[in-house]
C-alpha cells in the first residue's frame, strides 16, 4: 500500500483512469461489432468517431487508428458492390423465369 500523500493519490487515479479506459474499451467493441455485422457508411462514421476518440485519449496510437479505418471502409465498399452483384442476380433470374413463364403460356 502506498504510504506518502502522493503516491495514494497516484493510485487513487490510475485506478480511475484504468476503470475509465475499460469502459471505453467495452464501448468499442460493441460499436465495431454492431458495424461488422451490418457494414453501412452511417455505423462507419460512428466507428470512426470512437477511434478518433480513443486516439485523443492515448488509448490507440494514431496509426493503429488508422489502419482500423482503412479496414473497416474496405468492409463497407465491399459491402456494397457486394450487395449490387447479389441484387443484379436476383433481378436476372426473376426475368429469366418469368419469361420461360410467358413462353409455356
Amino acid at each position: 500500500m502506498p504510504i506518502s500523500l502522493s503516491a495514494k493519490k497516484s493510485l487513487r487515479k490510475s485506478l480511475k483512469n484504468s476503470r475509465d479506459n475499460v469502459l471505453f474499451k467495452t464501448k468499442l467493441k460493441l460499436t465495431v461489432k454492431k458495424f461488422l455485422v451490418k457494414p453501412t457508411s452511417d455505423s462507419l462514421k460512428e466507428v470512426y468517431s470512437i477511434l478518433d476518440k480513443a486516439v485523443k485519449k492515448g488509448i490507440f496510437h494514431k496509426n493503429k487508428t488508422s489502419r482500423l479505418k482503412a479496414n473497416y471502409a474496405k468492409k463497407v465498399k465491399n459491402g456494397t458492390t457486394a450487395t449490387k452483384a447479389v441484387v443484379k442476380k436476383a433481378v436476372k433470374k426473376t426475368k429469366a423465369a418469368k419469361s420461360k413463364s410467358a413462353k409455356k403460356m
